[in-house]
Order: structure tokens, then sequence, then C-alpha cells
């Protein structure tokens, strides 16, 4: 979902799926991904409600299968236009879609992050849209935190899955993370979520500034990818040039990081972030 307003950039992320399983406060059950792209793609649409801002035609809504009760976000936005202005210029082939919620979902699961909450693509009310797990045990969004002055329990952890974010949006290209679509949860893990203006065919490296550190695992994964298993696993999200492109952008990186080991060693450069349920 985009907001009107755009909030800080690389404070970071914008609409999170927070998440209601009708229990009240207990803990979430843990499902699998299977289990939960299932859900998404077969629940039944009990209430919908229009979230009301931005303009990603954007809504909430409330899926069962008779047996669990689940909220999810519904993104049905994909428009491309030959320019787009924004306060930073003007962007050539601009894409703004809901497929890019999926491609990221699924990116994520090739290189093991979970840190992406699962999303699939459905018709409902007979359009095309990215359905989404809201996030279980949401505590608030980056903006929240920020704004009551919140300090992480573990700043080591925190900054480790900061820097996962960061190498991701390089990778990606994505050019509207804000402090609302970082999602935090009650164990203090971050989700990233809305990502349908990503996966640009610029095969320049964004922002190195925000190449700090990155995880060993992170490295390793974008090491493997190659483009057959991308174009299985993310198309038709992402067509051939967003994918070559997004190969370019991966070979900077890992020549970035490589250089920086180099230059200053291991320890000040790659890290173990611990795995995530």
């Amino acid at each position: 979902m985009h907001h009107n307003t755009r909030y800080l950039r690389y404070g970071l992320p914008v609409l999170l799926a927070i998440s209601q399983l009708a229990l009240g406060e207990e803990p979430a059950k843990h499902y699998s991904r299977a289990e939960i792209e299932d859900f998404l793609l077969h629940a039944n649409v009990v209430d919908r409600k229009e979230l009301g801002v931005g303009v990603t035609n954007s809504a909430r809504a409330t899926l069962s299968d008779g047996k669990l009760e689940h909220l999810a976000h519904i993104q049905s936005i994909d428009e491309t236009k030959a320019e787009y202005k924004t306060a930073r210029g003007t962007e050539l082939n601009f894409k703004d879609t809901y497929k890019y919620n999926i491609a990221a979902y699924r990116l994520d699961k090739i290189l093991d992050l979970n840190m992406i909450p699962a999303s699939v693509e459905r018709k409902i009310a007979g359009k095309s849209c990215a359905v989404t797990w809201w996030v279980d045990d949401k505590m608030f969004d980056e903006i929240d935190r920020v704004k009551q002055g919140l300090a992480p329990p573990d700043l080591d952890a925190w900054n480790k899955q900061m820097y996962v974010v960061r190498v991701f949006d390089q990778l990606i290209d994505n050019t509207d993370r804000n402090l609302g679509n970082l999602v935090i949860d009650k164990q203090w893990r971050m989700w990233m979520i809305d990502h349908t203006r990503a996966f640009r065919t610029t095969t320049k490296i964004r922002s190195e500034a925000n190449l700090v550190m990155c995880d060993r695992k992170l490295l390793a994964g974008m090491r493997k990818l190659d483009e057959d298993t991308l174009n299985e696993q993310l198309r038709p999200y992402l067509n051939k040039t967003e994918i070559k492109a997004m190969l370019a952008r991966r070979d900077k990186i890992v020549k970035f990081f490589e250089e920086a080991v180099t230059n200053k060693g291991q320890g000040a450069v790659l890290y173990d972030m611990p795995p995530r349920e």
C-alpha cells in the first residue's frame, strides 16, 4: 500500500500485515509456508474493508476456511506509465504492480530469509491481486517504534536484521522502502512488506551506502541465484529484463562485499543471523 504522504526513506519500511487469529492475545500458531499459501489461495473472503489511503487499491480482508480465520492484505494495483514524476525526479518505464509482492515473497523463499509474509496471486471479485498474510503478533511498524522512542532490546540482533533489509532492497532495487512498511512483531522480528515499486530494470546499485554488512547465508544465497531458477520461480511476476537486471545488481553486490572483506576482514563485513522460524 502506498500512502499519499511518503515517509522517511531508509529509516525503513509501508503497510504490513498485522495479524489477528481470532485468538485474542494468544500467540499465533505457527503455520508452514505451504499451509499459509494454501489458506490464502482457497479460504473464503468473509469481510473486506478498503483501507482508504494511498493509490494501490488496497484492502484488509478477513479470510476463513471454516477452521482458521485470519486477516490478509489485498492489493490489486497494476499500472505502467512511460514516465512518472516524483519529488526525486522523473522515472521512465514506471511500474507499480501487485505482482512484485509475490515476486519478493518468492525470492525471500529462494534465499530462505523468512522476512516477507506469504503472498499469492488470486482473483477476488473478478480482479487479479496479491493476497498477503497479515503479519502475526504485530507489535508496531517502524513509524510507531520511532515515534514512541522504543529501543530494540537486542541492538545487535536488530542491526543484523536491518542489514539484511538493506541488502535485499538493493538486490530488488526497491524504490519505496519507508518506515511504514517494516513491521515488527512481538519477538522483535522485522517483516518487509509492500514491494509494488521494486524490481526496476537498472543494473546499478542504487545506494552502496546501504551495503554496510551482510549475513553469510544471504551472500551465499545471492551467489547461487541463476537465470534459469529465477525464470522458473518468479515468472510471470517478473519479466526477463527485470530478472537480468536483478542478476546484474547481484553481481555488483557480491563483488562489493568480496572487496570489503579483502580490505576490512571478514569480521568487519560478514556475520551470521540466527535462523528464523
